[in-house]
């Protein structure tokens, strides 16, 4: 029997590639004699860097940037070799995400993505000139501004001085100046993996869809929204590119719209991204299952997150899928029409949630085990 564990990590409880361990360990609880090939997998959020550096034998580089406060913190990206050169893997979340600030230090007015350009400076200093760019997990609300500052755009008030970080200052900018812009961007390629298509404003924009849960209360919407038009709308008189309502440019809190409108871009789909470049399709040839899961399943898995992406892929090699979720919602019914066999809840009675993510481990190596029972009586025609 060959089984392909490819699941994503079960956010804030346990990484991609050590539930593929513990999945691992279930298989052979029942088959000790399976051939199992694991390929941990993200979607284009948190973890794609890790889960590309892993499937590629790429490495990390280590670097001390500006996190979204503005202080000191120590990031990575990584460093995949191609027939073309080195690609970098730029996870915006590694400079500039929520899991660099306490829930109560949110600040949407002030949080910054400078420290995510200058992880591009450095890969850039280091000989890059292909990306990839990962853009979930952002605490910040700037349109990309502070990112393109640490890449010598200087953004200026009206007295020709340089505005500072936020998404509060945006509405003093008055000039974009680009004299001191990188030309080395000109020279490369940015592919942005992202399932993200919100614009960049409006009632399904970055402020008010995902601004709440990186700080902004509801008496800030409305100015925020505001900052983020005036950016916009200089974008526009400065290069001709609009971003109101531009698909995907909402995405990171506006950080996406700013490389539509200044860099090489292309977008794809982060799922595909990943699979790509993991490798995954050349493993499921033959395969006889393949286990992927996440931390929730629902409705919203069918818009290309990791289970629904890697089932679409194993079924064009008519292998089925089985999903491990942490939590199973509503509507998963239309996830069976691509290829997912069944979903699974690890949780395997009443528990705090805290005890589920503390011990999901070995939640879920008990539940592979009890799916493996359960797929040899189907392999078996009982």
């Amino acid at each position: 029997m060959k089984v392909v564990i490819a699941p994503d990590s079960f956010k804030g409880s346990i990484s991609a590639s050590a539930a593929a361990e513990a999945i691992e360990r279930g298989v052979k609880r029942r088959f000790p004699q399976a051939e199992t090939i694991k390929v941990p997998i993200a979607d284009g959020g948190e973890g794609t860097m890790e889960s590309l550096v892993m499937a590629t034998g790429g490495r990390t580089v280590r670097v001390q940037v500006t996190g979204p406060l503005g202080s000191p913190v120590d990031a990575a990206y990584g460093l995949l070799q191609s027939e073309s050169g080195h690609v970098a893997v730029i996870e915006m979340a590694q400079a500039s995400g929520l899991i660099l600030i306490a829930s109560n230090e949110r600040s949407p007015l002030t949080t910054t993505t400078y420290g995510t350009g200058e992880l591009i400076k450095r890969a850039l200093d280091d000989g890059c000139r292909s990306f990839i760019l990962a853009l979930g997990g952002s605490a910040t609300n700037d349109g990309g501004a502070g990112m393109l500052q640490a890449l010598g755009m200087q953004l200026l008030d009206d007295a020709g001085n340089e505005v500072s970080w936020g998404g509060g200052q945006l509405k003093h900018i008055q000039t974009i100046d680009d004299r001191d812009w990188d030309p080395r961007i000109a020279e490369s390629q940015f592919l942005i993996a992202t399932d993200v298509q919100n614009p960049l404003l409006g009632p399904e924009g970055a402020t008010y869809i995902y601004g709440p849960q990186k700080g902004v209360t509801p008496d800030m919407l409305e100015s925020l929204e505001q900052h983020m038009t005036a950016w916009a709308d200089l974008v526009e008189h400065k290069n001709g590119v609009r971003l109101h309502e531009l698909a995907g440019a909402g995405a990171a809190g506006g950080l996406c719209g700013a490389f539509l409108a200044f860099f090489p871009t292309t977008m794809k789909r982060g799922i595909d991204v990943v699979i790509q470049y993991t490798g995954v399709h050349e493993h499921l040839a033959g395969a006889d299952l393949v286990i992927t899961g996440e931390g929730q399943i629902d409705a919203q898995t069918a818009n290309g997150k990791t289970p629904m992406g890697i089932a679409q892929e194993a079924q064009k090699f008519n292998v089925p899928t089985i999903a491990l979720a942490g939590s199973v919602g509503e509507g998963i019914d239309k996830l069976y029409e691509h290829g997912i066999m069944a979903v699974f809840s690890i949780m395997n009675g009443p528990m705090t949630l805290q005890h589920a993510m503390d011990h999901a481990a070995e939640l879920i190596e008990a539940t592979t085990e009890q799916v493996m029972r359960t797929f040899n009586l189907r392999s078996e025609g009982r």
